[in-house]
């Protein structure tokens, strides 16, 4: 769990190195979606890997370790999707359970449809996890909404609180759309929606939609960091925003209107998205992040603060 303070830590992209490099070069190639754990002296980085269309989609989630949380060797783990069944993969969840032991959410895209579903996997350590032992834990539905890239946290008190993305499924034409919604839980694993955490506002940046991708909890106030487009055309190149509040539930975009995203890669395309963050022993905190390139390709990212 990470720890709290009222900084917002916006992303430099000028400042950040290269923690993870794409598959291969190019629009479509990416290595991002990064969910982070301090553990075992060092920290441990789940990460989607992704082809272009028609050459693999996301095709694995990787899990690799740094003891300085920059200079990650081969992967302890890799999933791929044929392991999960289906189509593609999205941002996974790296979750450390109180006992020690470790759990893996998996968002998986149902074959031949627009459909996501949330998978869930657990083990004693980050490179012991196994996809044929796995249940499904947010099934969405098939006709109405997909349900993909869970943000979760485990409060003090033992409640569990999830953001998850949500896109319509009702219309085509509309899918790309997208709302961040909010649940809570006993265990992690029966969730209970409780409402729309953050939506797209008309007009603005993120009107097309908003994915939460980290959240900050200082005492009753959230922070959180949430990606947005405008556009359709702007799918797989968001950028970054900033939501408050006081109620996890209720998020507010802190933008101002016309004022646009707080954070962009300078590079065409300007995605950067999928922000995570992890808050190291001595005060520091470690960004991470995808980041589009120079060649279109999408890189994994990090920057101390």
């Amino acid at each position: 769990m990470k720890n709290c303070d009222n900084d917002v830590l916006l992303p430099r992209p000028g400042h950040a190195v290269l923690a993870i490099v794409p598959p291969g070069s190019g629009s479509g190639y990416w290595a991002g979606g990064p969910s982070a754990v301090v553990a075992d002296n060092g920290v441990y980085l789940a990460y989607r890997l992704r082809r272009p269309l028609g050459a693999g989609r996301g095709y694995a989630v990787a899990i690799a370790f740094a003891r300085d949380g920059v200079s990650f060797g081969a992967p302890v783990a890799v999933i791929t999707k044929e392991e999960m069944g289906t189509e593609s993969l999205e941002r996974p969840e790296l979750v450390r359970l109180p006992d020690g032991r470790w759990r893996l959410y998996l968002s998986c895209a149902t074959t031949g449809t627009k459909h996501w579903r949330v998978e869930v996997t657990e083990a004693d350590s980050p490179a012991e996890f196994d996809a044929r032992r796995r249940e499904v834990v947010l099934p969405g539905d098939v006709t109405k909404r997909a349900v993909k890239d869970p943000v979760i946290q485990r409060r003090d008190d033992g409640r569990w609180h999830m953001w998850a993305t949500i896109h319509p499924l009702a219309d085509p034409l509309e899918t790309d759309q997208m709302t961040t919604e909010y649940a809570t839980s006993q265990d992690g694993l029966d969730w209970t929606w409780q409402g729309t955490a953050l939506s797209g506002r008309p007009g603005e940046w993120d009107s097309r939609g908003t994915r939460v991708a980290a959240v900050r909890f200082d005492g009753h106030s959230v922070t959180a960091y949430y990606d947005g487009r405008a556009s359709a055309a702007e799918n797989y190149e968001e950028r970054t925003g900033v939501a408050v509040g006081t109620d996890p539930v209720a998020l507010i975009a802190t933008s101002a209107p016309g004022a646009g995203a707080a954070a962009s890669s300078p590079y065409r395309g300007g995605g950067l998205r999928y922000l995570d963050f992890v808050d190291l022993p001595g005060g520091r905190t470690r960004l991470y992040y995808e980041m589009t390139q120079p060649d279109g390709s999408h890189a994994l990212v990090t920057e101390l603060r």
